[in-house]
């Protein structure tokens, strides 16, 4: 088993920056905790306290990375509630080029940025020139090691990449020259806003604002369909508390909770350990007790809560349940169901089996499949309401699909929460939370020590 280093280390958010951390040392052996934090990228900001600073945002990634290889050395560590959150915050960024790559694949993407970044700013790269492709900034430059390699830099921040190597400087001026002759600088580029951002991080700051907690942020207003998850469990006890005619039923494990309506012909299953992305709730209708279903309804962990809340308001105020089994989607059900999606000017577009509305930021919709309601005997995903990334480009931030058979008044409701109503979600400046991409992982206890981090869900 590793000895114990006497140093401790308290993680939290920077107090400034909006995804920085820092990192306060304390003990008699501090020093050597100072040391592996300044190589793996932290900085000396004031005496005992480093900081995190990247331009890929993901500094409470690498800071629980941090933390997991501190205390496998024998470091205690210390996380506080507030980074907590932030390292188990789901985002992406908006407009990702590449929205076909997964979470880890971003975040390779954003660390081999992040070398360039630091090659650049610790004068391991030299940059000679630099020019507007008309998309994006590109430069060429030459490294002072890696054997002097020369190459083509394509991008800014979290996505700058090499795109080319060359031998030598001449040879790499020369084709950057061909194709950028017009456009091309001397010398770096600008920094970004970002970039700065970074390096002011960095800079030297009071050591007493390091060690006192920030003020929690203040969620801001935004549209139902960007609004954060919130409790759904909470949600789910309250709706239960205010409807008796709705009982309670348990999973031998606890791992599920069931809400079955008294006529026996409504059920409602939220399952509890679920994922951001895997279906946490499915309400299903039944002709009668023992009959097949005739319509079900999903929706994934992400789902905002309060269009969660208008779900079970719907079902809670009468027989919104019942629909006469095998009636054919037609355009009438269509258009009632969707009818508060063109009144509030969503775009409607037609592509093959797909006929869509969306908001008029793209965040969000709802997809109608024709081929599967042309199966209303069979539980198909006829109805996707989404958010984020459409369902057929990549998995969504969450998402609710709904067989041919469901109601039209169930789905106009929906609907009409999507155009008309506000949420709020707790944001962090460059991130769009709640993404389609997996969760970092959260981390152990507060004051962990030992040989690992422990880790749970």
């Amino acid at each position: 088993m590793t000895p114990p280093i006497d140093a401790r280390i308290r993680l939290d958010t920077h107090p400034t920056h909006p995804s920085a951390v820092q990192a306060v040392v304390t003990g008699s052996q501090a020093r050597i905790a100072v040391m592996v934090l300044e190589a793996g990228g932290w900085s000396v900001a004031a005496p005992g306290v480093l900081v995190l600073a990247r331009i890929d945002r993901e500094e409470p990634y690498w800071a629980n990375d941090a933390a997991t290889h501190m205390v496998a050395e024998g470091i205690t560590v210390d996380i506080t509630p507030q980074l907590r959150e932030a390292i188990v915050e789901e985002w992406t960024w908006p407009d990702y080029p590449m929205p076909w790559c997964t979470r880890s694949e971003i975040r390779e993407v954003s660390q081999q940025a992040q070398k360039i970044h630091d090659d650049i700013h610790y004068g391991q790269l030299l940059i000679h020139a630099h020019a507007d492709d008309g998309h994006t900034t590109v430069a060429v430059g030459t490294y002072l090691h890696r054997g002097g390699k020369s190459v083509y830099l394509h991008g800014v921040d979290h996505l700058r990449q090499i795109a080319d190597t060359f031998d030598s400087p001449a040879q790499a001026l020369l084709a950057f020259e061909k194709v950028h002759a017009v456009e091309m600088r001397p010398g770096p580029a600008p920094l970004t806003d970002t970039e700065r951002e970074a390096i002011a991080a960095r800079s030297v700051f009071d050591v007493t604002t390091a060690t006192s907690a920030p003020a929690p942020a203040k969620p801001e207003t935004v549209p139902i369909y960007l609004a954060d998850a919130g409790d759904h469990d909470a949600l789910l006890d309250t709706f239960l508390d205010d409807h008796g005619e709705f009982e309670r039923w348990r999973t031998w494990s606890d791992d599920t909770t069931h809400a079955i309506h008294e006529s026996q012909t409504l059920r409602v299953e939220r399952v509890h350990e679920s994922s951001a992305h895997e279906t946490a709730w499915t309400v299903a209708a039944y002709e009668t007790p023992v009959s097949e279903r005739m319509w079900v309804l999903t929706a994934t962990g992400a789902t905002p809560a309060p269009l969660l809340q208008d779900l079970l308001t719907h079902l809670a105020d009468g027989e919104g349940w019942d629909t006469a089994l095998g009636a054919p989607v037609n355009e009438k059900r269509v258009t009632e169901a969707t009818q508060p999606l063109s009144s509030a000017g969503w775009k409607h577009t037609v592509d093959g089996r797909w006929i869509r509305w969306t908001s008029s930021d793209g965040n969000a919709g709802i997809q109608f499949d024709a081929f599967a309601a042309q199966h209303p005997s069979q539980n198909q995903a006829t109805w996707t309401l989404w958010a984020g990334t459409q369902p057929d480009q990549g998995r969504p931030t969450w998402s609710i699909t709904a067989s041919p058979q469901t109601p039209s008044s169930l789905l106009a409701s929906l609907a009409d929460s999507l155009a008309h109503e506000s949420g709020t979600r707790q944001v962090r400046r460059g991130r769009e939370p709640k993404t389609s991409l997996a969760s970092s992982p959260l981390p152990g206890p507060v004051a962990t020590t030992g040989p690992s981090v422990g880790r749970s869900r």
